[in-house]
């Protein structure tokens, strides 16, 4: 940091507290979010934050400014000790100095009958956890419990709140909503998501297509994740294509992140992607997987999830992904039933256990013929395949008419 007088120091605090009385005088939100948006590390507020080390008694001059009312003051102090922390890279205390601010910054904003100040909300809600997670690391470094993220999502409900009601203020609860969703999936606590999508989803005062599009696109990432976590598969297909669907293609991190999840669904119905769309938002790790279920290589599957295996782990898709194994099966059994159709066509449908077993053992997998007969059964019973067992000469008989059924778009029956 360059040299800083005392005088420039002056004038760089008071130019700052000018425009937020400009703000809020003139209702103009978007300015008041710049100025709220602590982490953007914007020029103007890394040059506040060095002019507030230097000179150290900021209150003095919001009380000498005229231009403030002493609720604006005591409101707009904390905002201030939040910027100088952040610039000395103390993150716990400036995440207590922002809470401080956010809250009485709620209270003002629940006064105010219009939603001009929605976009600054929005800063608000979204500097909160951002300085949270900053808080909870430099916690976690110290040896100290990390609690600033689950305050946070508390601090989070509270401006759900504020929005869930009538009037046009409700057009704000989704974005939060995300907000809040981003922090439980930070803290492993999903299960607190529910009460939020319940509200969403059956509250009176919300009509999902009045939000705006990048909220709703978020909100079905978020929630279509939730559906993979719980198996199911054809509402997390339809929420997550709906939030692909709708992403600005010029957001390709953002498009990478749903087919992070959405792919390993596809899979799961029985839809495979092309090596391209793989290649151009590089999921090379679905490569492998893609091999597997074509050629219906068990080795090779089994190698995808071990090679990747923290990955998928982390992303909560690895036991999808596992359960691909009964499709790579079913695909053998169908190499196995096509190739006896070309040597023996009036044979085809009877395939010994034993032929089973030298097929997996080709692959490096050593299975007996009881193993092998318990997961024919398994095929069967979820309709992967159609046939039945002729149990004494250890042969599976496979059904004249569409043998292997294809899934449709459907997930492997329960």
């Amino acid at each position: 940091m360059a040299y800083l007088s005392i005088g420039e120091s002056h004038r760089r605090i008071d130019d700052y507290l000018n425009r937020f009385s400009d703000s809020i005088s003139y209702e103009d939100g978007p300015s008041l979010k710049q100025l709220l948006s602590v982490s953007s590390n914007s020029s103007s507020l890394l040059s506040l934050g060095d002019a507030l080390n230097v000179f150290q008694d900021a209150n003095r001059l919001i009380k000498q400014s005229d231009r403030f009312t002493q609720q604006v003051g005591e409101i707009i102090a904390p905002l201030l000790r939040c910027i100088q922390n952040y610039r000395s890279g103390q993150f716990v205390d400036a995440y207590s100095s922002l809470e401080k601010f956010a809250n009485a910054f709620l209270q003002e904003f629940r006064s105010w009958e219009s939603a001009w100040a929605m976009e600054a909300l929005y800063a608000v809600a979204y500097e909160i956890r951002v300085l949270a997670e900053r808080a909870d690391r430099e916690l976690a470094s110290l040896g100290k419990n990390p609690e600033k993220l689950k305050a946070a999502g508390s601090f989070l409900m509270k401006v759900f709140g504020a929005l869930a009601g009538k009037g046009p203020k409700r057009i704000g609860a989704l974005y939060v909503t995300c907000q809040l969703f981003k922090v439980y999936f930070k803290l492993g606590t999903v299960h607190l998501c529910r009460s939020v999508i319940r509200s969403i989803e059956t509250g009176r005062n919300f009509d999902f297509e009045e939000f705006p599009v990048r909220d709703k696109v978020t909100y079905m990432y978020y929630t279509g994740r939730l559906e993979v976590y719980n198996e199911n598969f054809l509402a997390a297909d339809q929420k997550l294509t709906y939030a692909l669907s709708r992403c600005n293609p010029r957001s390709q991190m953002n498009i990478r992140m749903i087919l992070k999840y959405l792919i390993p669904v596809k899979f799961s119905i029985g839809i495979l992607p092309k090596r391209s769309l793989l290649e151009k938002y590089n999921l090379v790790e679905y490569f492998n997987v893609v091999q597997a279920l074509k050629k219906g290589d068990l080795r090779l599957l089994r190698r995808a999830l071990e090679d990747h295996e923290d990955r998928f782990l982390r992303s909560g898709v690895y036991l999808v992904l596992e359960k691909l194994e009964l499709q790579v099966y079913q695909r053998l059994m169908k190499k196995i039933y096509i190739i006896q159709k070309q040597r023996d066509p009036s044979r085809a449908h009877q395939v010994k256990l034993d032929v089973v077993v030298k097929a997996l053992k080709c692959l490096d997998i050593e299975m007996d013929v009881d193993e092998v007969e318990c997961i024919m059964a398994i095929l069967i019973y979820k309709n992967l395949m159609k046939g039945y067992f002729a149990h004494k000469s250890k042969v599976v008989v496979l059904s004249k008419q569409d043998p292997f059924p294809r899934l449709n778009g459907k997930p492997v029956s329960a």
